[in-house]
């Protein structure tokens, strides 16, 4: 079978590539998935680059999310049968088949389209646990940056169902009409003079709670200079610094709370009861229209670099995506 490999670790566009590998076959617990379409996440690409949490063995297959078809069982399972539509969130399935756990699988909803149901777990379902971690109330306010991100976007759209409000951090300011245009409200530019006011005039009566960041460095600082006092920074990713600056006084005297949130770990251990009525709550989202998962463009397996290099444009809205 063709599968997208890297022989050593590196910038994705220059070390992936397609090669021959064995069709891999099930063991106990675990079913084969013929993919149909599968998504490129920004941690698949640091994991190729070797600078993830997770680092796999070389030479080594890529990507994490895709939707497919089960095509083998193996021993002991009953949950599923073959023929059924499935997202599955593994690593290396950027390849025609590979080989899942059963009990990781998630049964595609009925009419979504493949090119949603390929980026249903990663990136709706930790924007979604995000904000169950976080137990906030109703009428809470919850500042993020990146909010023109793929789970920037899906917080915002998804707090609302729960009663909680959003404000978004982004930092060019043509971001915020962007945004705007998508439906989410509530957005301001860190370019712009005196935002702080700015967020604290949309934040109004309420209390700025929690604070998401996903970028490090000085931006992890901005969120949390806008928290109220005993708030909780979450450190969600680092796209631009592997490292916070964080005002000490801001700690201090405001009696912050800092710590990470992982969605493999979250997701891992989470509860089956959980994690069946957050995916449900995805479902509904999506459903009614209030969760959107747009698709920035689709590339077969053989222009994965191409593919790369869009995943990587400023600006970008929506996933790409690699067919077999």
């Amino acid at each position: 079978m063709r599968a997208i490999v890297h022989d050593r670790f590196g910038e994705p566009e220059d070390v992936l590539h397609v090669a021959e590998r064995p069709t891999p076959e099930p063991g106990p617990g675990q079913v084969r998935v013929r993919t149909t379409l599968a998504t490129i996440h920004n941690h698949d690409l640091w994991t190729v680059r070797g600078t993830y949490g997770f680092k796999p063995e070389l030479p080594a297959g890529s990507g994490t999310e895709a939707v497919g078809v089960v095509e083998a069982l193996g021993e002991g399972v009953d949950s599923l049968a073959i023929g059924d539509r499935v997202v599955a969130g593994a690593f290396g399935v950027w390849a025609e088949s590979f080989v899942a756990d059963a009990r990781g699988l998630v049964p595609a909803p009925d009419g979504l389209p493949d090119s949603a149901a390929a980026q249903l777990v990663a990136m709706p379902f930790s924007a979604v646990s995000l904000l169950e971690s976080l137990d906030l109330a109703e009428g809470d306010v919850l500042v993020q940056n990146a909010a023109n991100g793929a789970v920037g976007r899906m917080v915002a759209q998804l707090a609302p169902g729960r009663g909680i409000r959003v404000i978004g951090l982004v930092r060019r300011r043509e971001a915020v009409e962007e945004l705007r245009e998508a439906g989410i409200e509530g957005t301001v530019s860190t370019s712009e003079d005196h935002w702080r006011e700015r967020v604290r005039e949309l934040a109004g009566d309420g209390r700025i709670v929690a604070g998401v960041d996903s970028v490090g460095g000085p931006a992890a600082g901005d969120v949390l200079s806008v928290l109220d006092e005993g708030g909780t920074l979450v450190v969600f990713g680092a796209m631009a610094a592997p490292t916070l600056e964080l005002s000490s006084g801001d700690l201090i005297f405001k009696h912050t709370t800092v710590r990470g949130f992982w969605g493999s770990t979250v997701g891992r251990t989470m509860d089956a009861a959980t994690r069946e009525r957050l995916f449900a709550e995805l479902a509904e989202r999506i459903g009614e229209g209030t969760l959107t998962l747009p698709v920035s463009s689709t590339h077969p397996f053989e222009d994965v670099r191409e593919a790369v290099r869009a995943s990587l444009t400023p600006g970008r809205v929506g996933k790409v995506q690699l067919r077999p």
